[in-house]
């Protein structure tokens, strides 16, 4: 049994607001955003990201329009240093975007992070120290004063570096940490120490970040604690005031549309919430709800499948199949009166009109996505769905947006011919979509592997000669990769053929009724490089390199991107 809450944890009650105002406003504006995937993300991964997947990520934040983003903790590793030092003198950060560095209150960490920062346009140097009672008390054992003495003498630090780095445009941002759990007094003494320490002025403003660190109270309370600081703050027209919500307690997007209410600037968070424990704010859902209140966030989602698979490949975190807006399910209904009240919402909604389609909060078509009503696929399928019965029956496996998908297919077959659809009927439907499909204009005949070793200054390349069969006629491409997918997918740009691969899952079969020995089952997802809706293919091999191939092909056959004329240079 749980202990009762009164006995052993603390109630953290709202501060005392004579008129409180948030209540009564609504956002009509976005925030400023500032993306920390690559530092408060990143550093609670199980593995965290190499230098390729950090610079991926970094290069999706951009692309998604960040132009904050906070990219390592330089003074913590020499990998995050050597990261700072790879973007800065790679030229690899755009002239809009501002970076920002992690440094905690001490004197040779400040000096290192400035070393790491040579050279660069701009860049925010963002210092905290723990102000609330347990870590003053409890973990440091400092009074009050020595607190803003720390804070005080850090920041004064960090404009005397600044100032022998004039070729840098610094602006300074100071966390309290553990903000929520300060008393409101004492935070704000300490902020107002730290702005005229600076000499905060309008033209040259100090981020002051009020980080929920941990989520301890309800999201009214974080919107009282912020509107109590933007009305009492010194020189708060020489502040931004800045929100870092984290998600102990599962409400970190309420406390930050809250506290956006209560008057603060900027919100920090990760793409999909992630973060130390139970995560940072989630900026997409956020971003998204404005979006639905017809509030543009300034920021792209409109490929947000394509954001989704990156963040998974980079994080390697999965996202929950129903997450908001992007989990693989939430544009799928199993339910047949829901499948029923959006496809006649579907048919009523005019292009011109306010979006008013039954359980759907947002069209589908603004994310890149579509909607799909598929078969249902749980306990209460009858015979156990579509899924079930691939992999009881063939042992195949499939992705989940492969179920989707090819549930779809299913679907159609089941209107035009009514009744029920036997495993048989079901694996002959999939051989016919995927496998061995009757109008396939590529067909895969062969594949020769070779090999270039790496050398100085070189990386090791995979190489294919890929044998085809294009609208009948044979066919030899050539091509070079990181890997045999790769390198398929570049020999077959020499016939016309432009793919990016979305996803790539490989597996065994499994022992089944109908399949007996194992085989290699390997899925692609792809999408055409000039952007488009994505499709899988499938390879089964006992070969797993084969089978991956025969997916990268049958994938091509289910976009339809067979050329029509033949191809310029087919030979290798």
């Amino acid at each position: 049994m749980l202990s009762h809450p009164a006995t052993k944890y603390q109630s953290f009650a709202p501060v005392q607001l004579a008129q409180r105002q948030w209540p009564s406003r609504s956002l009509t504006q976005a925030p400023i955003w500032m993306s920390t995937d690559l530092r408060d993300g990143n550093q609670s991964l199980f593995e965290p990201m190499d230098v390729a997947r950090k610079m991926q990520m970094f290069k999706t934040l951009c692309d998604i329009g960040f132009k904050e983003i906070e990219i390592a903790f330089p003074s913590a590793s020499q990998t995050d240093f050597d990261f700072v030092r790879t973007l800065i003198e790679g030229g690899h950060i755009p002239d809009d975007v501002t970076i920002e560095v992690l440094t905690q209150s001490r004197e040779h960490l400040i000096r290192r992070t400035f070393e790491s920062l040579k050279g660069a346009k701009r860049a925010i140097v963002h210092v905290y120290n723990a102000t609330s009672p347990v870590f003053r008390e409890v973990v440091f054992g400092l009074q009050k004063a020595e607190v803003v003495e720390l804070a005080v003498t850090s920041v004064r630090l960090i404009k005397e570096l600044a100032q022998q780095q004039p070729e840098t445009q610094f602006q300074l941002q100071y966390s309290p940490e553990v903000f929520t759990s300060t008393e409101p007094e004492f935070a704000l003494e300490i902020c107002n120490a730290v702005t005229e320490a600076w000499g905060a002025t309008p033209a040259d403003k100090v981020i002051l970040n009020l980080p929920a660190t941990v989520e301890v109270a309800t999201p009214n309370v974080y919107a009282d604690q912020i509107e109590w600081m933007h009305t009492h703050l010194a020189r708060r027209d020489s502040v931004v005031l800045s929100l870092h919500p984290h998600n102990d307690r599962g409400t970190a997007v309420a406390a930050a549309e809250l506290a956006l209410m209560a008057g603060a600037d900027r919100v920090e968070g990760c793409l999909f919430g992630h973060g130390e424990r139970t995560g940072n704010v989630d900026l997409v859902t956020l971003a998204l709800n404005l979006y639905t209140q017809g509030v543009h966030p300034g920021l792209d989602f409109s490929d947000i499948n394509a954001v989704a698979r990156t963040v998974e490949h980079c994080t390697g975190l999965p996202i929950h199949p129903r997450h908001p807006y992007v989990g693989d399910l939430v544009f799928t209904a199993f339910s047949g009166s829901h499948q029923d009240a959006i496809k006649k919402g579907f048919a009523a909604q005019k292009s011109d009109s306010t979006w008013a389609v039954p359980y759907m909060p947002i069209d589908p078509a603004d994310l890149g996505r579509s909607y799909d009503s598929v078969i249902r696929v749980n306990s209460q399928s009858g015979k156990g769905g579509v899924a079930y019965l691939m992999e009881a029956e063939y042992g195949v496996v499939m992705p989940r947006r492969l179920q989707v998908e090819f549930s779809a297919e299913v679907q159609k077959w089941t209107d035009a011919h009514g009744g029920e659809m036997t495993a048989p009927d079901l694996w002959a439907l999939f051989d016919a979509t995927y496998l061995h499909a009757a109008n396939a204009g590529v067909q895969y005949v062969e594949h020769h592997l070779f090999e270039h070793p790496a050398s100085s200054g070189k990386a090791h390349v995979q190489g294919i000669r890929l044998g085809l069969k294009i609208n009948g006629q044979s066919m030899l491409l050539s091509g070079e990769g990181n890997g045999p997918i790769d390198a398929a997918v570049h020999a077959l740009q020499g016939a016309g053929i432009q793919v990016q691969v979305r996803s790539f899952e490989e597996r065994s079969t499994k022992a089944s009724t109908h399949a007996a020995n194992a085989q290699a089952c390997a899925f692609v997802e792809l999408v055409p490089t000039e952007g488009g809706t994505e499709r899988y293919g499938v390879g089964l091999d006992h070969n797993i390199v084969t089978a991956c191939i025969q997916a990268l092909i049958s994938g091509v056959n289910r976009l339809g991107l067979v050329p029509s004329d033949e191809p310029a240079d087919m030979a290798a």
